[in-house]
């Protein structure tokens, strides 16, 4: 009898006991902007004001080499599954480019690397971390896939956008609240901002968690500072004049002080203004040129100046206002006594944008055109327009969908080559901002450098390894890949005087034909169709001096590599023909 009530006492006390171990557990705080520069914070050398990014820098780390998948859905899939996006099914964007072409089958199975969406063989952070006694939520922007919203991949609950890759930050009507009848702010006419927006309901979600006593994931993909840059006026104050000096002495600015904070060594040169040639690639960038060409600044009229000043200033208050919003979660989690056990990771999905106007953002999930724009679904922005005089005011005000060209995309990703879409660094090179007092480093500490490469499929990992959930070998019946990337739990472990790397291995790209491969200090990378390039990354890391000529054999070698590695991750077969040739009827 002693035995079974002994049997029965332990019984009842194991959920407890594994409540309080959850509980114990940290929280995962992660934050992706869209479209950010490499050099836009202040912390990583630029010019705008981010005080709260850039505590969280001083009190964490910063990783000098922490790179994406070169474009947003991609990068999404990446973050999500710790994959690479191809075997997520996320190679392109959100169409499904399979199915358009002859001899893919009747489903696209022949590409399955360009379905559109989250197949069936992966699994999202938040999937993982549930049956390890997590809360999860999200909010902001999805974007990787329409068929199935968040709470359909993980989370249990959501505010933002599924569909869409950009937003008019000035109209609530795109953003959906899942599941449906739950609890969603409302807002006055001229209240809403979708980057407030975003974090009022990520801050809903924060309150909603802690009541249930349990650990939990909070995923925020702001839709700032993606094109149309919009910005609330006070955000933006003093800007105007600062972008008044151009993008040429912004550059020179920002690299001077990328080496005075320790950022980047004294020797880094400042690459010339990215200029885009090879046919194919130029075909997939707008610039204010519309031959992705950067002119000197001062080569420029005034009107033209003034214009693009203005479109710089409001970007820089899109950032300003994302900042703003991320110091209400810093708050919120400090007042609640979370902040230390809370690990938070701020980034980016990719490197600036250069994309101009006529490249156009879907709206709303409806064919209605938004009130007073005229814009449908699908449809361009307004053409490249130059504002002048007292319409210089109304850029990025409602009704106004600007974005900022080429030139101010070039001076974002200071001092790296060209931009979003492509494998050089200023396409994949991201900030990453690591905030974990609980476990990050001691107090000496705070604010080092992490100068190890790294990739968005490392924060699956990572997550796993912190958390001490099982990441699952089938999920519902299906057979699930495994996990591509590493725990940078030791990263950020590591002392100043104590420091830690992680194992060697490859890393690779593939985006529209641009390709990279990254093995140690070597990169291989090219444009669609061109020849590779191959550069030093210890020595020259602004891919300036390739070396491809002098060293074939390596060059040969790398791109066998990268081959293999396409064909394991789906990147090939790839859809080759162009949609508008041959498609399916």
């Amino acid at each position: 009898m002693k035995r079974i009530l002994t049997l029965l006492t332990a019984l009842l006390l194991l959920p407890l006991s594994a409540l309080h171990a959850a509980a114990n557990k940290p929280n995962i705080l992660i934050i992706l902007a869209d479209d950010l520069g490499w050099s836009d914070l202040g912390c990583y050398g630029g010019e705008i004001r981010t005080p709260n990014l850039d505590s969280l820098a001083a009190g964490g780390l910063r990783f000098t080499q922490f790179y994406t998948s070169t474009r947003c859905c991609p990068s999404r899939a990446s973050l999500l599954t710790g994959l690479y996006p191809h075997q997520a099914g996320i190679g392109l964007m959100t169409s499904d480019q399979a199915a358009k072409y002859p001899g893919a089958g009747d489903k696209g199975e022949a590409f399955p690397g360009y379905r559109g969406a989250l197949n069936a063989n992966c699994v999202t952070i938040a999937q993982v971390l549930k049956p390890a006694g997590y809360r999860t939520a999200a909010a902001g922007k999805w974007h990787v896939g329409n068929s199935e919203p968040p709470t359909k991949r993980g989370f249990d609950d959501f505010y933002g956008f599924v569909g869409g890759y950009g937003v008019d930050s000035w109209e609530p009507r795109m953003m959906k609240r899942q599941p449906e009848g739950r609890p969603q702010r409302s807002y006055q006419p001229g209240e809403f901002f979708a980057t407030d927006a975003i974090t009022d309901h990520a801050l809903d979600f924060l309150a909603d968690m802690r009541k249930a006593g349990a650990p939990w994931l909070l995923y925020v993909g702001y839709q700032a500072p993606h094109f149309p840059v919009q910005s609330k006026r006070e955000d933006m104050t003093g800007y105007p004049e600062i972008y008044a000096r151009g993008w040429d002495k912004i550059r020179e600015q920002r690299l001077t002080k990328q080496k005075k904070i320790g950022l980047l060594p004294e020797s880094t040169a400042l690459t010339p203004r990215s200029k885009i040639t090879h046919p194919v690639a130029s075909r997939r960038l707008g610039s204010w040129t519309d031959d992705g060409n950067n002119p000197a600044w001062d080569s420029l009229p005034a009107d033209r100046r003034a214009d693009l000043a203005q479109r710089m200033a409001v970007f820089a208050g899109m950032v300003t206002g994302m900042d703003r919003n991320i110091g209400r979660l810093i708050a919120d989690l400090r007042a609640s006594g979370q902040l230390d056990n809370t690990l938070i990771l701020f980034l980016s999905d990719n490197g600036a944008c250069a994309e101009w106007e006529p490249f156009g953002f879907e709206m709303l999930p409806t064919p209605n055109p938004v009130p007073g724009t005229g814009i449908n679904q699908g449809t361009q922005a307004l053409p490249n327009k130059l504002y002048r005089g007292d319409e210089l005011a109304t850029m990025g005000q409602a009704g106004s969908f600007p974005s900022y060209g080429s030139g101010w995309a070039n001076a974002c990703n200071t001092p790296w080559r060209l931009y979003k879409h492509y494998g050089h660094e200023g396409g994949i090179g991201t900030p990453l901002i690591a905030h974990w007092p609980a476990a990050v480093g001691k107090e000496k500490d705070n604010g080092r450098f992490v100068r190890e490469p790294a990739h968005l499929i490392d924060l699956m990992a990572t997550c796993v390894d912190i958390t001490g959930a099982k990441y699952p070998a089938e999920w519902i019946g299906k057979k699930i890949l495994p996990m591509e990337g590493v725990s940078l739990r030791p990263l950020l472990a590591a002392s100043a005087g104590n420091p830690a790397s992680l194992p060697p291995r490859l890393l690779a790209w593939e985006h529209e034909g641009n390709r990279a491969i990254r093995e140690g200090q070597w990169k291989l990378v090219s444009l669609a169709t061109a020849p590779w390039e191959l550069y030093d990354m210890e020595s020259d890391r602004v891919e300036m001096n390739n070396l491809a000529a002098s060293q074939p054999g390596r060059v040969k070698d790398m791109s066998a590599k990268w081959e293999v590695w396409a064909k394991r991750t789906n990147v090939l077969p790839r859809p080759e023909a162009p949609p508008a040739a041959n498609p399916k009827p």
